[in-house]
């Protein structure tokens, strides 16, 4: 079942990271500041993500019913991870520039994504 879910997870990750860069990148070319453009860009991809996680990766045998219990922890995890994020890319643009932080943003989202990965599985769709 781990497995399963683990490259679901993946495979749901990547159009994640994908999507939440793009707005990420965009955003921050046309003059929004790094951090905002952060905070977008994870808000589109976690809107997605609720979705498609809850009805593709951890749906388990009999389906799962996401409700607002479910919402309510999602939220939660993705405004820490969200927190954690925008910190370090913040950081990075604010340290080394903006480039650095369109370069940094992806290993980022996928320390963000281990850690989601975790939380989701164990907490968020239990």
């Amino acid at each position: 079942m781990m497995v399963r879910q683990g490259l679901m997870f993946l495979l749901v990750g990547a159009l994640l990271v994908t999507v939440d860069w793009g707005v990420f990148v965009g955003l921050s070319a046309v003059g929004v500041p790094s951090i905002l453009a952060n905070i977008w860009g994870r808000l589109v991809g976690a809107v997605l993500g609720f979705f498609l996680n809850g009805a593709f990766t951890f749906r388990g045998d009999q389906g799962i019913r996401l409700g607002r219990h479910r919402f309510a922890r999602f939220v939660t995890a993705w405004v820490l991870l969200t927190a954690l994020s925008t910190v370090l890319v913040g950081g990075t643009s604010a340290w080394l520039g903006l480039h650095w932080a369109w370069v940094a943003k992806p290993g980022v989202e996928a320390l963000m994504a281990v850690i989601s990965f975790l939380v989701s599985r164990q907490w968020v769709f239990q």
